[in-house]
């Protein structure tokens, strides 16, 4: 069988290396006394003078076979690393989502609980049988990251069965029921993820073998839990959900809204549509001067106008929607060094060799629909607030932690090193902002003090390419 190694390379490159000795401690479904006994389920393990243990032999010579690719020998190693994370980060390519804690909060509540229940039930059997690894029988290596560190460690446990077989092919079951339609796909990798244990020299075939029996014991015993089910039923909720925005037309922007419909008030500043901008000219894809936001974006920008429009201000809109076009204009222009028209008035101490990554990227968060940048219009002196420093100034003088900790929203003074410096006011004032962003669910940018990203944006990695224009419907 062929399989893409893309999506796995990737997965592995994200990985640090993680020692096998890391556990964790989560809740379970079911104690260990409630789940089966595995010594009385299965047979014990081929013993090595058995005709059964030559095929154990042949298949540790295949696993020695497979090392000579370098990248099924990296896939092997990257599968080696112990931990939820590590295991859900690999099988999150077949999965077609990534899986975190932060991300799919209900899918890895669901495979960390889950796990735990199922990873209890292959330690009697391995503590009762304390078969020789192979690595051991042939005294010979691991192919591991660590591999002098995990040769010490699981040299005191038994190899029959294998507990990330176990788990893998367990991880494997649960997210094929949560996502049916890529099931052949997480199977695969699934079946991968056991095979990488004999290609590392840690198992023998029939460990494998056997643990993905173990794996479906314990995955049938979970149903029994009432616990389980319920949590199964949240996250292939949220799965669903997730999926509705994970494969969007770039070009759609039926779940974008006009920034004026929600915000009447709000006023509207497109620097890129017109000149007065670090490029100094309109940038590609901005037709019209206007702004547009996801909806949900649109609805959480509402909540923070309401608030502020309490206190005597409105908002002022900069930016919102970017198009893809766009930032290839910004990529293109940071390319040329002989274009610095507006350099005094933006990036004065800055050669425009510098501008990428630092300052401008081949994507932006602004294309994903749910990004904006603004400031604040006072209205009883019908003026701007003070920030300090321009929109779109590239320097340290935008950092919001410029003079002062956001975190406490005191102001501590200083200066850069072009001998710049804001004022406690100035400071007080980007507080206004980002305190009244942050409550209503924005995230900000670390350095641009206009610069906010709704945390729960619909379209983590879609970025759309429809231009800016008003939206009629």
């Amino acid at each position: 069988m062929k399989h893409s190694y893309k999506w796995i390379l990737t997965s592995l490159l994200l990985l640090g290396c993680v020692t096998a000795s890391q556990a964790q401690k989560n809740e379970t479904y079911f104690t260990v006394d409630e789940m089966p006994n595995i010594i009385k389920c299965l047979p014990a393990p081929p013993s090595f003078d058995s005709p059964q243990f030559a095929y154990d032999q042949a298949r540790y010579q295949w696993g020695k076979e497979q090392r000579k690719d370098s990248v099924r020998a990296a896939i092997a190693r990257g599968d080696a690393i112990w931990g939820y994370e590590a295991l859900l980060r690999q099988l999150s390519g077949a999965f077609g989502m990534d899986i975190n804690e932060t991300e799919t909060p209900e899918i890895w509540k669901l495979m960390t609980t889950s796990l735990a229940t199922t990873d209890q039930i292959r330690v009697a059997p391995k503590k009762y049988y304390m078969r020789q690894r192979p690595f051991l029988y042939y005294n010979e290596h691991l192919l591991t990251y660590q591999a002098e560190e995990d040769e010490e460690e699981l040299g005191r446990e038994g190899s029959y069965p294998s507990g990330h077989t176990a788990r893998g092919w367990a991880a494997a079951l649960l997210l094929a029921e949560i996502n049916p339609a890529r099931a052949d796909t997480i199977f695969a990798r699934g079946w991968m993820y056991g095979e990488s244990r004999v290609i590392v020299g840690a198992h023998w075939q029939s460990d494998v073998d056997a643990s993905r029996v173990v794996a479906s014991i314990g995955y049938s015993q979970l149903h029994n839990s009432p616990a389980f089910r319920e949590q199964m039923a949240r996250a292939k909720a949220e799965f669903a959900a997730k999926s509705r925005y994970a494969n969007v037309r770039t070009d759609d922007n039926s779940d974008f809204v006009n920034i004026t419909d929600v915000v009447p008030d709000a006023i509207l500043e497109i620097r890129y549509h017109g000149t007065y901008n670090f490029v100094g000219a309109r940038i590609d894809g901005y037709e019209e001067p206007t702004a547009l936001l996801t909806r949900r974006a649109a609805q959480a920008l509402k909540a923070v106008s309401d608030e502020l429009k309490a206190k005597g201000y409105r908002l002022k809109i900069y930016d919102a929607y970017r198009p893809q076009c766009a930032v290839d204009h910004f990529m293109r222009w940071a390319q040329d060094i002989n274009d610095i028209q507006m350099k005094q008035y933006f990036y004065p101490e800055l050669g425009k060799e510098v501008l990428i990554p630092d300052y401008i990227a081949r994507k932006s968060g602004h294309t994903r629909g749910s990004t904006v940048d603004l400031t604040i219009f006072d209205m009883r002196t019908e003026k701007e607030v003070d920030m300090g420093c321009t929109f779109d100034w590239f320097g340290v003088e935008s950092h919001p932690d410029f003079c002062g900790n956001p975190a406490t929203g005191k102001y501590t003074g200083g200066k850069s090193k072009a001998g710049r410096s804001i004022t406690a006011t100035q400071f007080k004032n980007r507080m206004i902002l980002r305190q009244a962003m942050m409550r209503h669910g924005f995230k900000p940018l670390d350095t641009e003090w206009w610069h906010f990203t709704l945390k729960d944006e619909p379209y983590p990695k879609t970025y759309f390419t429809f231009p800016v224009k008003k939206i009629v419907r």
